[in-house]
């Protein structure tokens, strides 16, 4: 049964001197506030290994952000901002990065309605050399809601990912209400970022360093990763005063036979880092489900958890889906999810997260009340009064789930 909840319900007062519109000078050098069974102390995030528990295994998602935002110029001098959100055409990342001449994404278009179906060209005031090579172009092919489909075309016979390095900037959160800096390209990516198609970073990554990850192996802790691409989707305000008309994006993700089997091994000392790691484990029951019941993998829908009862152990789940791979020969799986996790979810595979601090009425704020049964408001008041900063640069939070949320 979807649950009903109330979105005015999950706000907060968040100043904007609050909001940390840069990064600290060193990553790990961010506070950390430490939440376990209701109890909150103030931390430093270079602490973070002493404060985890031996012999877990970590998640992270070591999706990459690609520069997805782009500036073109009609003939006319109007100018049009392009924001690639999913590739279309071809449909796989890996596919679309090495095309050489044309390809087309769904995309977020500014000022769409001054966009008469004529071809743009970027939009070079510099008159770069590169660029004009580059001569890249964009024709409106198809409107759809908030979203369009547009065709890009260039001339050079680069890869679309060096077309988008030479012409596209990293898209920073509208929140910082500034422009795309060059502390930027290296700051807002995951020291392990590896695999292209994000056009949000995964936050909670970005106070990780050399250090801290070596205190995480010296405790013990297993580090494994996974990959979701991160739409801007997962990062919109709920609109709707009822969260059960809220739409959540598809946002595609990628697991290993190695990494199910070492989560296997694990369950009941996972810590997820970020809640990108968390969707993505906490969708693997459901994918594992499906292999049970219809003897394949199916995207996850937002409301799956909550359309009715599940009598399956995590543990068979998983088995099914490790079953799956090795039946057909697969050494990974790339699926889909939709799933939105409210309060009353029952997590079914994250022991601990570690995540910043998100947006009043952001279904990122859902989860986390979701996380900790309902505490999240005794968590931000003391962040809030004890010097904490907010959002994407902002300082970190580790969260040991509360043992009401549990369900395995």
């Amino acid at each position: 049964m979807i649950p009903e909840i109330r979105i005015e319900d999950y706000t907060y007062e968040l100043p904007d001197e609050r909001i940390a519109k840069y990064p600290l000078s060193e990553r790990d050098s961010s506070s950390l506030l430490k939440y376990d069974n209701g109890q909150i102390t103030k931390q430093a995030f270079k602490d973070l290994p002493n404060l985890l528990p031996k012999n877990h295994m970590i998640v992270f998602n070591d999706t990459k952000v690609v520069p997805a935002r782009l500036h073109f110029q009609r003939s006319t001098g109007a100018h049009i901002e392009i924001f690639c959100l999913e590739p279309v055409l071809p449909e796989e990342y890996v596919s679309m990065f090495a095309v050489t001449d044309r390809c087309r994404w769904k995309c977020i278009v500014g000022n769409v309605k001054r966009w008469k179906q004529d071809t743009l060209h970027l939009y070079n005031p510099e008159n770069d050399a590169v660029i004009e090579e580059m001569g890249l172009k964009a024709d409106l092919i198809q409107r759809d809601g908030e979203t369009s489909i547009v065709e890009f075309s260039w001339a050079d016979g680069a890869p679309f990912s060096r077309v988008l390095e030479i012409c596209g900037s990293i898209p920073i959160p509208p929140y910082l209400n500034r422009g795309t800096e060059d502390i930027d390209l290296e700051r807002y990516q995951t020291l392990y970022a590896k695999y292209r198609g994000s056009v949000a970073a995964p936050t909670a990554g970005l106070h990780f360093t050399e250090a801290v990850m070596d205190g995480l192996k010296a405790k013990g802790i297993e580090m494994e990763t996974v990959c979701l691409h991160v739409g801007a989707g997962t990062f919109l305000p709920v609109k709707s005063s009822l969260v059960s008309e809220h739409t959540m994006h598809r946002e595609p993700f990628v697991v290993t036979l190695k990494f199910l089997k070492r989560l296997l091994a694990n369950l009941g000392k996972v810590i997820a880092v970020g809640t990108t790691s968390v969707r993505t484990l906490e969708s693997l029951y459901y994918i594992g489900v499906s292999c049970i019941e219809t003897g394949h993998p199916v995207d996850v829908d937002q409301w799956a958890p909550y359309s009715r009862e599940y009598t399956y152990s995590t543990a068979e789940a998983i088995k099914a889906l490790v079953s799956y791979l090795e039946a057909n020969s697969l050494e990974s799986i790339q699926v889909g999810t939709r799933i939105i996790i409210l309060p009353g979810f029952g997590f079914r595979i994250v022991d601990i997260l570690v995540t910043n601090f998100h947006q009043p009425q952001s279904t990122l704020l859902l989860l986390i009340s979701a996380f900790v049964a309902g505490d999240w408001k005794n968590i931000y008041d003391f962040a809030l009064a004890n010097g904490f900063r907010f959002l994407s640069y902002g300082d970190s939070s580790v969260l040991f789930r509360r043992k009401d949320a549990q369900l395995r």
